[in-house]
């Protein structure tokens, strides 16, 4: 199911390219055209990170959905300190971690199974993207968040300490422990 593209159905009344500020405005005013700019402008990459810490599509679209559609409420709140894609990305962030948290409550099982290797040697030393993706998945969330967002997304160790809310230490000696599950997980 792909998401409705807000652009798509509103157009701007403009044809000059709008500031951030003038876009933010709007947000906060309840403007659909403002909500539409920033999810043209913002939600493929959102989507994208919630995909890569949830694991499903369906889930990574709920919570992009529900970021938008809290976020006029979200943005009378917000100090322009930093970026706003950054900021933007701290709130999905912490959306996926709360939706796996709340998944994790209402299931008896794990998250995931750990993937299942077909045999003991390697035949192949490359491995299968999805096996790749399916280890990850199965990491516990914390040590999942910071892989995804040093490895995958780039960031550095002070960004996601600032986005987790975690101290530098703790974001590299979670990337630490993530690396070496993996290892042992595929190798």
């Amino acid at each position: 199911m792909k998401m409705p593209r807000p652009h798509a159905v509103l157009t701007l009344q403009s044809s000059e390219p709008l500031t951030q500020d003038k876009v933010l405005g709007r947000t906060i005013a309840g403007d659909p055209s403002g909500i539409a700019e920033l999810y043209e402008r913002h939600a493929a990459s959102l989507f994208r990170t919630a995909y890569r810490m949830l694991g499903s599509r369906a889930d990574a679209e709920d919570v992009v959905h529900d970021l938008f559609v809290g976020l006029p409420e979200a943005l009378r709140r917000y100090e322009d300190r930093g970026r706003l894609d950054q900021w933007l990305t701290r709130i999905i962030i912490r959306l996926s971690l709360m939706h796996l948290r709340n998944e994790r409550r209402r299931r008896s099982t794990p998250l995931m199974d750990m993937p299942q290797l077909a045999g003991t040697e390697r035949s192949d030393a490359r491995l299968e993207l999805t096996e790749l993706e399916q280890a990850v998945m199965a990491l516990p969330t914390g040590l999942r968040a910071v892989f995804v967002l040093r490895q995958v997304e780039g960031y550095s160790y002070e960004e996601i300490a600032a986005l987790l809310d975690i101290s530098v230490g703790a974001s590299r000696v979670r990337l630490t422990r993530a690396i070496e599950r993996l290892r042992r997980t595929l190798l």
